[in-house]
């Protein structure tokens, strides 16, 4: 029901018992205000929201009261004026004098206010209140000498979030915010949702990182923001938190049309970059990612799947890995008529050839692949392409993703005999289950996940003695920890900071000899700077050594394509096109060796780059589950911030070091929804309603139009 209130001469219709100061900010009346915030119940304790009304004796706070028919209100006037000086005045007094030096300098409410009224606290005595700056929690630093006492974040903290941490403390004469008995935020069971420091105007409670308002999304909630495809990862938590297992599996295939893949075998910088990880361990994302797509059925997400009609543009994408199934998948749904072209027998790239098949079971990728057939993708396996301006000719749009399945063999004594293998080679004669000419005592070269699976591989194939030798030191190896870690296990023997002098032997391998590095850096042009420890010199016996060191495109000048460094292809800046027009390339053709989730990204945007040069919109955006408002109100729970991260189940070493049957199976069912519980819900953050300050609205008090 309607009421009709008069503002400053002004009529308003309003909902019948909204607040006064919501009804006048609303519809571009501003009134100063500093306590009031529209997600928080008001406590009209700042004084300078004041306003006069017809009919009642005094000022009265606008924010405790409710429009009702034919109110009459008056936002200034002198003595208003008077009054919200002296309130101000008041607050300023216990409130460090120097803006400039403020964290929240240029984004504070108060000193927006200060500016809007024109006050200072020349009139007062003031006071310091010698709290101490408190950066001992995660994520958020307490700074209680800018604190105003506003409440505000009490209030989120209570009846926002249900969690009720913060409360009003005493300290001798002052009053502050903190938690009971001062303990840490961890232990008096904080969510670490933020909220506090949203709503705080002043920079009390605030980000320990500090970032812009443009870098703000990115930096709170930095699970999506470090997936190259950009997942709305809070989202499919929140999902997977509740048992919604279709829900969130649509989620992710909002974005990545592999997740099961990808649960596996997904370089996961959303845990490295997991804000939970402040408080002690990151959440499981990409464990629990597998978990959906191997609970779900997939009917959700393929039901509200789209498919444009068709447009009649002809495209042809060269390599089956996963930048190119990625790019066929979408620019078929796009309505382009696709036709991949893969060299080998299977689709997959290094996922079907590289990546070992106990990381990555085969009928995983073979499932995901047919996908593409689905999708209306024509798939030509044992075609291998050389001729690609033949196919320009052919085709309205070429898009290259060749990978790099050609190993890297270092230019060192020795590198030629026999017994000297190439990691690419190597796992992919180990995936098709051909001779790979694998001796019994190997070395490989190398610190990255490549190197592990190929020592991890030896070791299945009935290597007896194992050695994996790198530059770096333990600490700056490239692999994933678990990689490691799980390499040690199966008993395979890890030499850091090792340099690579020469592969010894006169008619094939008989070792390798070595030096302990003292110190390594790169100079101002990425080349190894190295120091060697005096009188280091040591051999390791081996009649097979394995390059691990890197990989390239198979491509040679002869295709007619400009190429760039490492035989990469070279494409124009700020696009994938090739120097051959109706050419494009991506994936780690284009930037060298890198990770599956990359790949995948790097096919999303080609295949917006070509949907757009072919007439389309390039939007190959999806909405495959319903978008719900996420529920604010989180609850307490004991010990929320000392809840450890759920361990991966993970085959014993001596059941699995002779054979290529799966290593992990990922979380148990009784813990993949405690992880997700473990989510900080940092997106909850952009649901709290941002302030309204003077600024927003023009000179005469009316809401600026935008």
């Amino acid at each position: 029901m309607s009421v009709t209130i008069e503002i400053d001469g002004r009529q308003l219709t309003v909902p019948e018992g909204m607040n006064l100061l919501e009804a006048a900010l609303q519809n571009g009346i501003y009134i100063p205000h500093l306590c009031h915030h529209p997600d928080l119940p008001d406590l009209g304790s700042c004084r300078l929201c004041i306003v006069e009304v017809e009919g009642m004796e005094g000022v009265q706070p606008s924010c405790k009261l409710k429009a009702t028919e034919g109110m009459k209100v008056t936002t200034d006037s002198p003595r208003i004026h008077d009054l919200r000086k002296l309130a101000m005045e008041l607050l300023l007094a216990a409130h460090p004098e120097d803006c400039s030096t403020c964290p929240k300098y240029g984004r504070c409410e108060l000193q927006t206010l200060i500016q809007y009224m024109g006050v200072s606290a020349t009139r007062m005595s003031t006071r310091i209140k010698g709290f101490a700056q408190n950066s001992k929690n995660p994520l958020l630093i307490h700074d209680m000498n800018r604190c105003v006492l506003c409440g505000r974040c009490v209030r989120a903290c209570g009846d926002l979030r249900g969690v009720g941490v913060l409360q009003y403390n005493k300290k001798e004469l002052e009053t502050y915010v903190g938690t009971l008995h001062d303990k840490l935020l961890t232990d008096a069971d904080c969510r670490f949702c933020g909220a506090c420091a949203e709503v705080c105007p002043t920079g009390t409670i605030r980000d320990l990182v500090e970032f812009t308002p443009v870098e703000k999304k990115d930096t709170l909630i930095p699970c999506q923001a470090t997936c190259p495809a950009h997942t709305d990862v809070p989202r499919y938590v929140r999902l997977a938190k509740e048992g919604r297992w279709e829900e969130a599996l649509a989620v992710v295939h909002e974005r990545l049309p592999f997740p099961e893949c990808l649960g596996r075998v997904c370089a996961h910088p959303c845990e490295s970059n997991c804000r939970r990880g402040e408080v002690n361990e990151p959440v499981s994302i990409r464990n629990i990612k597998r978990y959906a797509a191997e609970h779900a059925g997939g009917e959700l997400w393929k039901k509200n799947s789209k498919h444009l009609p068709a447009t009649g543009k002809r495209v042809c994408v060269v390599g089956g890995g996963p930048a190119g199934m990625t790019a066929a998948y979408y620019l078929a749904k796009q309505g382009h008529s696709v036709t991949l072209k893969e060299a080998y027998p299977t689709l997959g790239g290094q996922m079907a050839y590289g990546i070992p098949s106990y990381r990555l079971p085969r009928e995983v990728v073979a499932k995901e692949a047919a996908y593409l057939t689905d999708a209306g993708v024509s798939v030509e396996t044992g075609c291998r392409v050389s001729d690609f301006k033949a196919l320009a000719a052919e085709y309205d749009a070429v898009l290259l993703a060749l990978g790099t399945h050609q190993g890297v063999r270092l230019p060192m004594e020795g590198s030629e005999l026999p017994g000297v293998l190439l990691n690419s080679d190597f796992l992919r004669d180990a995936s098709m289950g051909v001779e790979t000419g694998m001796g019994k005592r190997v070395i490989v070269l190398g610190g990255g996940n490549v190197a592990f699976d190929c020592a991890r591989t030896a070791r299945r194939l009935g290597a007896e003695e194992i050695h994996l030798a790198c530059l770096e030191a333990r600490e700056k190896m490239t692999a994933d920890e678990e990689e490691i870690e799980q390499a040690q296990e199966e008993g395979i023997q890890i030499h850091p900071v090792h340099t690579f002098e020469a592969i010894l032997g006169p008619d094939r391998v008989s070792g390798v000899r070595f030096c302990n590095v003292k110190s390594f850096t790169f100079d101002e042009n990425r080349r190894a700077v190295i120091e060697k420890e005096e009188n280091s010199e040591h051999v390791i016996e081996a009649d097979t050594v394995i390059f691990a060191v890197g990989q390239r495109t198979q491509i040679s000048p002869e295709a007619g394509l400009e190429l760039g460094r490492g035989n990469s292809i070279a494409v124009q800046p700020g696009s994938l096109r090739t120097s051959v027009p109706s050419i494009y390339a991506c994936g780690d053709a284009v930037y060298g060796t890198r990770t599956v989730i990359q790949a995948v990204a790097a096919g999303r945007d080609a295949a917006s780059e070509i949907d757009k040069a072919l007439g389309g919109s390039g939007d190959i955006s999806e909405v495959l589950a319903p978008v719900e408002m996420p529920d604010a109100f989180l609850g307490r729970i004991e010990g929320f911030g000392h809840q450890t991260r759920q361990p991966e189940v993970v085959r014993e070493a001596a059941l699995r070091e002779n054979n290529f049957d799966a290593v992990s199976f990922g979380l148990a069912d009784d813990g993949v929804r405690q992880e997700a519980g473990r989510c900080l819900q940092c997106d909850l953050r952009f649901t709290i309603t941002p302030p309204r300050i003077w600024s927003d609205y023009d000179q005469n008090g009316k809401e600026a139009q935008q």
